[in-house]
């Protein structure tokens, strides 16, 4: 199958892209570079440099012609969508919006989009499940669910299938610990670094973690699955972030205590995403473990940092 990856020289999407080429997929990246990284690139993928809201995007969808988009190129992170919401809109609806339109007049068969766990809010119950409330609390929520709303609407006006993936926590190799980073991306710099990373609150708030190769298994399974749903990609296992600390400590050989600092206000205390609906409906399930993850991540920041 012919599939454009936006944001392909990111973190999660690089990882699609490899595992697109991996199972004998032709792929194009596009990518602006803000934020991706052209040494993600896979050698083997097609690439365009521009933004989703460049013209030059739907010249590159309609070059290419692909069957299928896995649109994956936002504005990624919550305080700077407070910041700045008309920037959040601007890459996050209006691109998404590009994207819609270059698949409908270009012939595309299917949207994979990678939406998120924002969109829910703070949990009224945990598993958090499809039939949870959707109650974001920033604009980079809201400007995802608005994105699921058009992708709904577009399937209905002019026959594009899609997939929505809402993200867990998602953690590997190339995440950016300064940018996208999660907590277990900071936690792994500074483990490499040799330094004790701080433990925000009490470290008994609750995450579950998605290795970043389970994700992108996920999104090469909506290619030809789960058509028109909206599904959680999770693992459906929850670590205190104490814990979490403790685990890397172990992997990475250190023998450090956490230092303790002020909770930070807006963190959601627990979080658990449900994964029940998406293994059935792609077929899929995480295949990584929590420590194999970790282990990888932490092999890759020990290369990567100076």
């Amino acid at each position: 199958m012919k599939v454009l990856v936006t944001g392909g020289c990111g973190f999660i999407g690089s990882h699609i892209t490899d595992k697109l080429i991996e199972d004998g997929h032709e792929v194009m990246v596009v990518d602006d570079l803000t934020t991706g990284n052209k040494d993600n690139l896979n050698d083997a993928a097609a690439f365009t440099d521009c933004s989703i809201n460049d013209s030059r995007f739907e010249e590159a969808v309609a070059e290419f012609k692909p069957e299928a988009i896995i649109h994956q190129a936002a504005q990624v992170s919550v305080p700077r969508s407070i910041e700045d919401p008309l920037k959040d809109e601007e890459i996050n609806v209006r691109g998404s919006l590009s994207v819609i339109q270059a698949a409908q007049k270009h012939g595309v068969r299917k949207i994979v989009f990678a939406s998120s766990a924002a969109v829910y809010g703070n949990p009224e119950y945990l598993p958090v499940d499809l039939a949870h409330p959707a109650k974001p609390l920033a604009p980079y929520g809201v400007s995802k669910l608005s994105v699921e709303k058009y992708l709904d609407m577009a399937h209905k006006l002019y026959g594009i299938d899609y997939t929505i993936l809402r993200y867990g926590n998602v953690y590997g190799p190339r995440q950016d610990a300064l940018g996208e980073g999660g907590v277990i991306a900071i936690f792994a710099e500074a483990f490499s670094k040799g330094q004790a990373p701080a433990i925000y609150g009490d470290g008994e708030q609750t995450r579950d973690f998605i290795y970043v190769e389970d994700v992108a298994a996920a999104n090469v399974k909506a290619l030809t699955s789960g058509h028109n749903q909206v599904l959680n990609v999770s693992s459906n296992e929850k670590i205190t972030i104490k814990e979490l600390f403790f685990l890397m400590n172990e992997i990475s050989g250190n023998d450090f205590s956490p230092e303790y600092r002020e909770e930070r206000s807006g963190d959601i205390r627990e979080s658990v995403l449900c994964n029940k609906e998406t293994i059935s409906a792609l077929k899929w399930e995480p295949a990584v473990s929590l420590p194999k993850g970790l282990e990888s991540t932490l092999d890759f920041y020990k290369k990567t940092t100076r």
